[in-house]
């Protein structure tokens, strides 16, 4: 079957963390005015469309997810008229800007929710989930995703509120209409004035399982909730009537965090029909591998293997094929940086192994997201004391693991956080080898890496063999062959350990992709003297041989 074309399948995101990405009046806290001063960079740099995360009025509490005001800018970032301007500016260049939608949960300085706390009997108390105790404690056993109880008792009125987050981001009542009208009318709002698309966060987390029953505790202190909350029973209903509401008007990029999500659920959620979205994000080759019963959960400090990504993977672009479409990323705001995870980030390697992983990622197909620094080859930050941390996810997981109940040692939870957590990805953008990288000219809300010096975009423009540059001609690439978008998949080498090999084709045409994730030359026979090379990460060969973490994509004569 002949693939349909669209934009959003032939486009490259690249995702923007606000706060880290560029200050411009030198409060230390990235904007908007920096983002729009940027702006030819991304240009430059070739991807078409930025995804911004939240940039709406919030207290902070979860860096933007928890949204007092969905009609207004946060105070740190700048004004409304800041954000207008930069669209006006990105439109002007050809970029496409698609917003975060943070709609399961707002924060509990929200209107909404200071109304619903109220009292009892407050026209907007059923806009939340709350909820009688049960023997003197919460209504159930849910442990929130950032450690803890998932509900909150409110003294007032005695009663509990559900929030699979944190306590200040209450969880919204999808079940109640005049939830669901309030959101499409906000969507409205901000596609009347011009945006591109939404990313939707953990969207798959909106429709919630009505009995509320406890969930499996694993030998934990609390049960998981994820049976009850990911891919629930209306959750394919309320993006349908959101679709015939509002995404059907408009020309738009959607793409949904799908925690949870299975493949026979992604077929629903991005369903070629375009009934509900045009993608979704799983996260089985970042949550958990190897260490998918790891007893800490998401703390580890083991690295993914080869083989287990490659399965993850393969059975992801099989499993869409003419059905679905898949959204590739190797690391976003909530996962470390890819050379580390993935690759090998010691100065002998990283150059190699960032632009490996990136031949990997972008010769797969569904659309390619690059996160802010990715192009650099940026890497996790080297943490050495728990007062450095900024996230809310590290410093509960810290208090519940290590201060008051001593699951963890301390030294052994600060390497999984030096491994995992999510400030790894937010440490500043490192522009230039001056002061603060370049981001600020004052104090940065959180640490810089300490290797910006080496590693920055000044120097990756200067050097026409950087992994910005790498980066680059990978988009190039994928503009002018229709095969990098739309040729069907086919996994190669399936029993080897070491290297990834896969195929694409389209009219008769055969892009062959093999990739040493490994740094030890390895035997390879997939290449002949007569292919045609269509990029590389060295510029000399061996017959029959990948050289460590050499990536090479041909079509094979």
């Amino acid at each position: 079957m002949k693939e349909q074309r669209a934009w959003w399948k032939e486009a490259v995101i690249y995702q923007i963390y606000p706060r880290s990405f560029s200050d411009s009046n030198g409060d230390g806290i990235g904007d908007i005015g920096g983002i729009t001063a940027r702006l030819p960079y991304i240009k430059e740099l070739g991807a078409d469309v930025i995804w911004l995360s939240p940039v709406y009025k919030s207290p902070n509490d979860d860096n933007g997810y928890d949204i007092s005001d969905y009609r207004d800018i946060m105070d740190d970032f700048g004004s409304m008229e800041d954000f207008d301007r930069m669209l006006d500016e990105a439109h002007r260049l050809g970029l496409k800007i698609v917003m975060d939608l943070v709609v399961n949960h707002t924060s509990d300085e929200h209107p909404w929710f200071l109304m619903s706390r109220s009292s009892l009997e407050n026209e907007k108390r059923d806009w939340y989930i709350w909820k009688d105790g049960r023997d003197g404690r919460a209504p159930n056993n849910w442990a929130s995703c950032f450690s803890g109880s998932a509900w909150q008792k409110d003294e007032a009125t005695g009663q509990y509120y559900l929030h699979l987050f944190s306590k200040k981001q209450p969880d919204l009542n999808w079940e109640n209409p005049r939830v669901r009208d309030a959101v499409c009318d906000m969507m409205t709002f901000w596609c009347e004035k011009g945006i591109d698309g939404f990313r939707m966060d953990v969207i798959s987390m909106i429709s919630k399982d009505q009995a509320f029953p406890d969930g499996e505790t694993n030998g934990g202190l609390y049960g998981s909730p994820t049976p009850y909350v990911c891919n629930g029973p209306r959750v394919h209903e309320f993006l349908r009537e959101m679709r015939t509401r509002v995404l059907s008007h408009y020309d738009l990029l959607t793409v949904g965090e799908a925690a949870g999500v299975t493949l026979e659920e992604a077929k629903k959620y991005a369903n070629a029909d375009g009934s509900e979205l045009n993608m979704v994000f799983h996260f089985e080759h970042v949550d958990g591998t190897p260490g998918r019963n790891n007893p800490y959960g998401k703390w580890t400090v083991e690295h993914p293997t080869m083989p287990a990504i490659r399965a993850i993977f393969n059975k992801w672009q099989t499993g869409l094929e003419g059905k679905a479409w898949n959204s590739l990323y190797w690391d976003n705001h909530d996962q470390p940086r890819a050379v580390s995870r993935f690759g090998n980030d010691s100065e002998e390697w990283r150059v190699l192994s960032a632009k490996m992983l990136a031949t990997c990622l972008h010769m797969m197909k569904g659309t390619p997201y690059i996160y802010q620094g990715e192009e650099l080859g940026m890497t996790n930050a080297p943490w050495e004391d728990i007062s450095e941390f900024r996230d809310i996810e590290v410093i509960n997981a810290w208090k519940q693991n290590v201060v008051d109940n001593h699951f963890i040692s301390p030294e052994y939870m600060l390497a999984c956080f030096n491994a995992v957590s999510r400030d790894n990805a937010r440490t500043p953008m490192q522009w230039d080898d001056s002061p603060n990288a370049g981001f600020s000219t004052g104090t940065p809300w959180i640490k810089v890496n300490p290797n910006y010096k080496a590693i920055n975009a000044k120097a990756a423009l200067a050097d026409p063999d950087s992994v910005f540059y790498y980066y680059k001609k990978l988009i190039e690439l994928r503009r002018r062959n229709p095969v990098i978008v739309y040729g069907s998949f086919e996994g190669l080498l399936p029993e080897n350990e070491e290297i990834y090999a896969f195929q694409r084709t389209l009219d008769g045409r055969t892009l062959r992709v093999a990739c040493n994730w490994t740094d030890r030359e390895l035997p390879c026979g997939l290449f002949g003297g007569e292919d045609e090379e269509l990029i590389s990460n060295y510029k000399t060969h061996k017959a029959g041989i990948l050289q460590p973490y050499e990536a090479r994509a041909v079509f094979i004569s």
